[in-house]
């Protein structure tokens, strides 16, 4: 299977998590100045990929400032930047970091408000120029446009923190539906002489957006969609999908409803009960989202839907559309929130075993870089993945012990006390913590210290002794850990004779003392079995290795990535999967005899994940298709048909080219 899916699925979650990705150019600097308004009219002529656009912001400073600073794509070109009286100013503009700096004549002294009004235009058809290394943000194009937050379409301050209302107004060809939040963006006709260009697109319509309450309404998707609606749990969701993909919009509306319905019922209504969900191209990131809208990319549309992936991104209806960061040191209060809400519907849709899965991945991401505090992560790039993995998973770890030491009842009342109390506001750590405390009427500074301003992770080892007694069996112990300040409430799961039992014991420092009595004889002890605790293990250390691999090669550091992989295979010489990734980084260097090394090597592992088997026999098909070798090749794709096992479309492919062998030029 190609690693592009596969390596830079979660990757690609995780940057497309917060409505897309974003820059820290300026994540040292104090901001100086903050976006408050937009009123943005904007053209899409996706015959020749061009964008024109007239944008007026309004905009507080922060500070005493002389200039003013807005972060803009570096292939969208300022043609004028006026004052609100029409005075013309000069622009200069920064491509190292996709700025755009406009000197203010007579300055603004802080809390002082203006607006500036921007015109420009530009081509938007590659990642080259992006504001993101790599990712393609912004495009126009057929059949789908899309104008990602994240792609700095429009003139941006302080991404991601500075909240903003907007109206938009969208012009596109006669045959685009656009998509964007606020009003039902009903077209209205617009004059071709003054809406079209010489460029091709001769006949548009207007569609018109206004999102009142401050968010973050800047993403805009146009495209040659079918639109369907489905009314799911009293809720309607308008699905926007390509007509290939129009067959699996009700399906895909009625999840979407579903995880509406059941994020309502945890945090209470948000914004809007309105969701539009929209078909994003397979070039750009596997979600997004905005105040109304979320989006998923193509090859996430299929008859199984991904209930997983929508779900993180419906649940930026309320960490992100209703609240958000104060600073950069606060992103895992949003992007932790949606991430563990995602693994909440998951135990909803998939009971237990589903949830435990999802709490896995939490822990491998969490755990996959130790070197910083979560609260000092706004030092860094926000692109850096120990951001990433710190912010999404670390943080979706905070809530999920947070949930496990308040219990259920508390835990669920601060999150709604959290949505009621800050909506439509930027909060910061104290806020999040006041609540806590306020619910569970004690102190929360230790939880809080321990897993934002430390590092690390407990191993277990239990050492303990059974005694008779009179009434049944005396277990006394001792748990050990290597941090010195560890302090949490540790399950015990305990299989005797009879009845398995559940104890639970406040763990604290290095060793911790317990004594636990049981009626029947213990067999076997499980220290924290339902992966309530971020800790260390074996298993982890080597599924982090894997993740730290494939970031690499989602970076194109195919050289690191097969370090971190060879780790793996170290701490576990019969781990499927770090063999198979191995494999990948091979094939895409078209080293294929050590590929197909790797590949026989997954072939003989654990067989963990079930998927290595099928798709490891198809891409040796692959090789021996590309090396010459057909009745080889047809050997492994009937091998990998034998499994029935279709993850992925892997038996689609087997059989595909089992009847016409596999060219290079398909990769």
């Amino acid at each position: 299977m190609q690693y592009a899916w596969r390596g830079a699925l979660r990757i690609l979650l995780v940057l497309a998590a917060f409505a897309g990705l974003t820059t820290a150019m300026h994540a040292a600097e104090k901001p100086r100045l903050r976006a408050i308004d937009y009123t943005i009219d904007a053209r899409l002529m996706p015959q020749s990929r061009h964008l024109a656009a007239r944008v007026a912001v309004r905009f507080e400073a922060l500070d005493d400032i002389s200039i003013a600073t807005f972060e803009l794509h570096n292939a969208l070109r300022i043609s004028q930047v006026t004052d609100q009286s029409g005075r013309l100013l000069a622009a200069e503009r920064v491509t190292r970091n996709s700025t755009i700096r406009v000197p203010l004549p007579n300055g603004l002294i802080k809390g002082q408000e203006a607006t500036l009004i921007f015109d420009y235009e530009g081509i938007l058809n590659s990642a080259d120029d992006s504001p993101v290394p790599g990712q393609r943000l912004a495009y126009v194009g057929d059949p789908i446009s899309y104008l990602l937050y994240s792609g700095r379409w429009f003139p941006v301050t302080n991404y991601g923190i500075d909240r903003f209302t907007a109206r938009i107004n969208i012009t596109a060809p006669y045959g685009y539906t656009v998509i964007g939040s606020g009003a039902d963006g009903k077209p209205s006709d617009a004059s071709p002489a003054a809406k079209s260009s010489a460029r091709g697109d001769d006949k548009t319509s207007t569609f018109h957006f206004e999102w009142t309450k401050p968010s973050f309404p800047g993403t805009v998707i146009a495209g040659k969609f079918t639109e369907t609606k489905v009314t799911e749990a009293g809720l309607t969701v308008g699905v926007y999908f390509l007509p290939e993909k129009a067959e699996f919009a009700e399906a895909y509306g009625e999840v979407a409803a579903r995880e509406m319905g059941y994020f309502i019922t945890a945090y209470g209504v948000p914004f809007s009960t309105s969701l539009k969900l929209v078909e994003l191209p397979d070039d750009s990131v596997p979600s997004a989202w905005a105040p109304e809208v979320a989006a998923i990319s193509a090859r996430n549309i299929r008859a199984k839907v991904n209930y997983r992936l929508l779900s993180n991104a419906v649940a930026h209806q309320w960490f992100g559309t209703i609240v958000s960061p104060a600073r950069r040191s606060d992103w895992w209060i949003e992007e932790g929130g949606a991430r563990y809400s995602e693994a909440r519907y998951i135990e909803h849709a998939a009971g237990e075993a589903g949830a435990q899965e999802a709490v896995k991945d939490l822990a491998v991401g969490a755990l996959a870089y130790e070197s910083l505090p979560l609260s000092q992560i706004g030092t860094l790039d926000t692109f850096d993945p120990i951001f990433q993995s710190m912010a999404n998973d670390k943080g979706g770890m905070v809530y999920h012990m947070l949930r496990w030491v308040m219990g259920d009842a508390h835990f669920d009342k601060t999150m709604r006390t959290l949505f009621t109390r800050y909506a439509g506001k930027s909060i910061g750590l104290k806020d999040l913590q006041k609540i806590a405390e306020e619910v569970e009427g004690e102190s929360m500074t230790w939880f809080f210290s321990e897993w934002l301003d430390s590092t690390g992770a407990p191993e277990f080892k239990n050492k303990y002794t059974v005694y008779r007694v009179k009434k049944g069996f005396r277990i006394v112990g001792q748990l050990r850990q290597d941090l010195d300040l560890f302090r949490m409430p540790v399950q015990m799961r305990i299989e005797t004779d009879g009845q398995t039992e559940e104890k639970t014991i406040d763990a604290v420092g290095p060793e911790s003392s317990y004594v636990v009595e049981t009626f029947g004889k213990p067999r076997k002890i499980t220290i924290d079995p339902n992966n309530r605790v971020l800790r260390n293990s074996s298993e982890l250390r080597l599924r982090s290795a894997i993740m730290r691999g494939q970031q690499f090669v989602q970076q194109g550091s195919l050289g690191d990535a097969i370090r971190e992989f060879q780790k793996a295979i170290e701490r576990n010489a019969n781990s499927s999967l770090a063999h198979y990734r191995l494999a990948e980084v091979y094939y895409l260097q078209h080293n294929y005899q050590s590929a197909a090394n790797s590949y026989r090597d997954a072939l003989n592992g654990d067989g963990e994940p079930r998927w290595t088997e099928v798709w490891a026999h198809v891409q040796l098909g692959k090789i021996f298709d590309l090396t010459g070798q057909r009745e080889r090749a047809q050997g492994e794709y009937r091998q990998a048909l034998q499994t029935s096992d279709n993850t992925q479309g892997a038996l689609n492919e087997a059989g595909r080219y089992l009847n016409a062998p596999y060219l290079r030029d398909e990769n």
